[in-house]
């Protein structure tokens, strides 16, 4: 649930809601947080990150580390993608799962060193990401600690994104590739530039210490204005992902969900050996994944919202996960989950939109890829 600021609440700060509010951001709660929704509105936003550039603060986000001689062998275990073809200065996505192969939380991993590992996690499930972590250690040779408040985190994102950075460090952009990472300074402030987002678009996560997120903030942005930078907030941030039809969780990702539902089998690395859920993902596989996540295009008039019914052919019901009108496709978007028989590209659906029924189709995800 989004709320309007209240002075009088203990919901938790980044260091940079005074920027927020200097930059006329609309300041609501998500996820704990006081965060800006919008500063000169979604579209306008949406559209500076997809012709040049946008800057997003997501110090919400948890950030943890996993430290010791078994840290690999802790988050082999703990994850299903394949942490030992990790290298010093790359990380990748994955998940933590449960013993039925559904979602705790998606993360991201770094291998910083050959025993040092930081995992990213989203702000909602921090504290139950890491007592889940902790429950699960067993004895192992690993230091597990939570980092978030040390650490801010910008999102500096969009085609413009390499040559505005490139102005503020010292660090050779052009070697770092996607989902690599380096270490260096950004306008004279100690950080891990990481070729990585959440909006489909090139662009860098800047890991900071929290004193230093103003002064960055600050001088990217002026930094960048002449090329068209400008903050976003998440309602970009949303409309963004979808189109790239990049998972959110607790809508396309929770405790109910596996990868193989989730459309993220390569995610899944079942050869490597064995990890918490994988017994349970065998199983599915071998007897049938029952639903798939789909693309829907609207082609009636309304909006797919969360919650609303899904038709499908031969009367199987479906449930939408995700959905807006795309900035970039003019026209009604989203994502949702439908038995897999009836889950084919290119058959007819009908979306119940405040009760009555809305032409739609499945289409291909993800709905938008960047020009290469």
């Amino acid at each position: 649930m989004i709320r309007l600021m209240n002075e009088d609440t203990e919901i938790k700060s980044t260091p940079l809601l005074d920027c927020h509010r200097q930059a006329g951001g609309k300041i609501v709660e998500f996820a704990g947080w006081w965060m800006p929704v919008q500063y000169s509105g979604v579209i306008e936003e949406h559209q500076a990150v997809r012709q040049a550039a946008g800057l997003f603060d997501v110090s919400h986000m948890g950030e943890f580390s996993v430290r010791g001689p078994q840290a690999e062998a802790f988050l082999q275990r703990m994850t299903p993608n394949d942490v030992t073809k990790l290298v010093d200065g790359r990380a990748h996505y994955s998940g933590l799962l449960t013993e039925e192969g559904t979602y705790v939380d998606d993360v991201l991993i770094y291998r910083l060193a050959k025993e040092d590992y930081m995992v990213v996690v989203n702000a909602g499930n921090q504290a139950a990401d890491f007592a889940w972590l902790e429950s699960h250690l067993d004895g192992a040779e690993v230091e597990l600690a939570d980092h978030s408040k040390d650490t801010a985190l910008l999102a500096l994102q969009g085609p413009k994104a390499p040559a505005i950075l490139a102005g503020l460090t010292t660090t050779d952009l052009s070697a770092i590739r996607y989902y690599g990472f380096a270490k260096g300074e950004v306008a004279g402030h100690p950080a891990i530039l990481s070729r990585t987002g959440y909006t489909g678009e090139d662009g860098f996560e800047l890991y900071l210490e929290p004193d230093a997120a103003g002064k960055v903030w600050d001088a990217l942005l002026e930094a960048g204005a002449p090329e068209g930078l400008v903050p976003a907030g998440l309602g970009a941030r949303d409309t963004l992902r979808l189109e790239a039809a990049m998972a959110l969780y607790g809508h396309e990702l929770d405790r109910n969900t596996t990868p193989w539902e989730a459309g993220l089998d390569w995610v899944v690395k079942l050869e490597a050996g064995d990890f918490l859920g994988r017994d349970a993902l065998v199983r599915q596989k071998e007897e049938g994944v029952p639903r798939r996540l789909i693309g829907i295009e609207v082609t009636g008039r309304g909006i797919a919202r969360e919650g609303y019914i899904l038709s499908g052919k031969d009367g199987v019901e479906g449930i939408v996960t995700s959905g807006t009108w795309s900035p970039t496709l003019e026209k009604a978007i989203g994502l949702g989950y439908l038995p897999t028989g009836a889950a084919e590209e290119g058959e007819d659906l009908r979306v119940t939109v405040r009760k009555r029924e809305v032409e739609a189709k499945i289409v291909a995800i993800p709905f938008y890829k960047r020009p290469r």
